[in-house]
C-alpha cells in the first residue's frame, strides 16, 4: 500500500526480469497502478489498457459480451483480457497466445491471470498458431510487440488472409498497431488496402496514446 501511494509521486519498482524475447520486463507502481512494461514501453494496463479499451469500445461492449470465442494473440500481462472479463463481463471462451512463457509466469504473479476461468493461455507462436488452429473465432485481438517493434509477418498477406480465414462471419479483427515513422503510416496503408481486397470493411482509430494506431476490420458475410 506504501507503495501504491508513493508511485502517485514517483513510479516504484516490483519487479524485474530479462526475457529472450521481450528483453527487459518490469513490473512498477505508476500513479496508483500496477503496470508491466518493456525497456521502452508500456506492455500491459496503464497506457496500453486504455488503448485497447477504446477499440472494444469503438466494436461495442454490448457486442463483444454476446460473442463465443475470442482469439488474443499476444498476451503480455493480460490486460486486455483484463477489459473483456471484469468490464465487459464476457464469461464464454477465450483462448490467448503468447510466444513469452516468462511474461505469462509475471502475469501470473502480479496480475492474477491464471484465475480466469474462461481464459486458456497457450505459449506458442501467433504465427505458428494461427495457421494450426481448427476453431474459428468472433474476434480476433492482435497485440504483439517486441518492445517497439513489430514482426513484419503481422502485415504479410499470407498472415492476413489466414486471420481472415478464422473468423467467423461478421467476425472483427482489432489489431493494435504502433506508428514510429513515414514507413509505418505507409505500412498501415497498404494494410488496409490489403484488408479491403479480402472483403473486410475497416474503420481506423488513428493517434491514440500518441503513437499508437488501432485498425478495426469487420469481415463481410
Amino acid at each position: 500500500m506504501i507503495k501504491k501511494l508513493f508511485s502517485y509521486i514517483l513510479p516504484v519498482n516490483v519487479f524485474r526480469k530479462k526475457s529472450e524475447w521481450s528483453k527487459n520486463l518490469e513490473v512498477t507502481w505508476n500513479n496508483g497502478e500496477l503496470v508491466l512494461d518493456s525497456e521502452n514501453t508500456n506492455y500491459s494496463y496503464g497506457s496500453l489498457q486504455r488503448i485497447l479499451r477504446k477499440g472494444l469500445k469503438t466494436i461495442g461492449f454490448d457486442k463483444v459480451k454476446h460473442m463465443e470465442h475470442i482469439l488474443v494473440l499476444g498476451v503480455a500481462g493480460g490486460s486486455v483480457i483484463k477489459t473483456i472479463v471484469n468490464e465487459i463481463g464476457y464469461t464464454k471462451r477465450i483462448t490467448g497466445v503468447e510466444i513469452d512463457a516468462e511474461v505469462i509466469a509475471m502475469a501470473n504473479t502480479y496480475f492474477k491471470l491464471n484465475e480466469i476461468q474462461n481464459l486458456d493461455i497457450i505459449i506458442d507462436d501467433a504465427f505458428e498458431f494461427v495457421l494450426k488452429t481448427k476453431n474459428k473465432y468472433d474476434l480476433i485481438i492482435i497485440d504483439i510487440f517486441q518492445d517497439t517493434t513489430m514482426p513484419n509477418f503481422l502485415f504479410e498477406s499470407f498472415f492476413t488472409k489466414r486471420v481472415g480465414f478464422l473468423l467467423n462471419d461478421n467476425g472483427i479483427l482489432l489489431f493494435n498497431t504502433m506508428l514510429l515513422n513515414s514507413k509505418d503510416n505507409i505500412r498501415n496503408e497498404e494494410y488496409i488496402k490489403g484488408l479491403a481486397s479480402l472483403n473486410f470493411h475497416s474503420t481506423v482509430i488513428p493517434r491514440v496514446e500518441q503513437h499508437n494506431e488501432l485498425i478495426i476490420a469487420y469481415k463481410k458475410p
